[in-house]
């Protein structure tokens, strides 16, 4: 049986496992931007018949704790209604994250990035998505965090991917 065969199967048999930042909570309600909208709404739609589990930190309800009352309770509504498991924030995903901004993986203004990333890399999931392209979601940012991660001993790859990436047109 081929290699190719053999991880196809694996993938048709588990959950794919994938951490979602603050900012895919965030397109549902992004009315200045519909294309995204309509996507992320989409991917949010079609979660209970996908092949996916998801994860989120403490990190996501701290980020959204600052929108106004109103988009935060809709915010944490959604989140309530997807049920996502939580992944602790650990002094190894604290340190993993300082590590990505000592080494110029994530920028220093952004630590909250740098933790949403650490999260998925210490507990091994599967991808990480988020519409935060400048600063998680590209293939520049990839190589970046899996250097960091492979010179720290987390040898398991880290997709860094979009919504668009792992919805119906996947």
């Amino acid at each position: 049986m081929s290699i190719v065969k053999i991880a196809m199967e694996a993938l048709q048999t588990k959950k794919i496992r994938l951490y979602l930042d603050t900012s895919v909570w965030n397109f549902p309600f992004a009315d200045d931007a519909p294309e995204k909208q309509s996507i992320t709404v989409s991917f949010l739609n079609n979660l209970p018949q996908s092949p996916y589990e998801i994860y989120i930190s403490s990190v996501v309800f701290e980020e959204i704790d600052v929108a106004p009352q109103e988009k935060r309770q809709r915010l944490h509504d959604l989140i309530r209604f997807h049920a996502p498991k939580d992944i602790p924030l650990s002094d190894e995903i604290r340190e993993l994250a300082r590590e990505y901004i000592r080494q110029g993986a994530i920028p220093a203004a952004m630590p909250e990035d740098a933790l949403h990333v650490a999260c998925a890399a210490v507990e091994e999931l599967d991808a990480l998505i988020s519409w935060n392209m400048r600063h998680i979601a590209n293939l520049r940012r990839q190589a970046k965090v899996q250097a960091v991660n492979s010179l720290k001993g987390y040898n398991k790859p880290l997709l860094l991917l979009t919504p668009m990436e792992v919805s119906e047109y996947e």
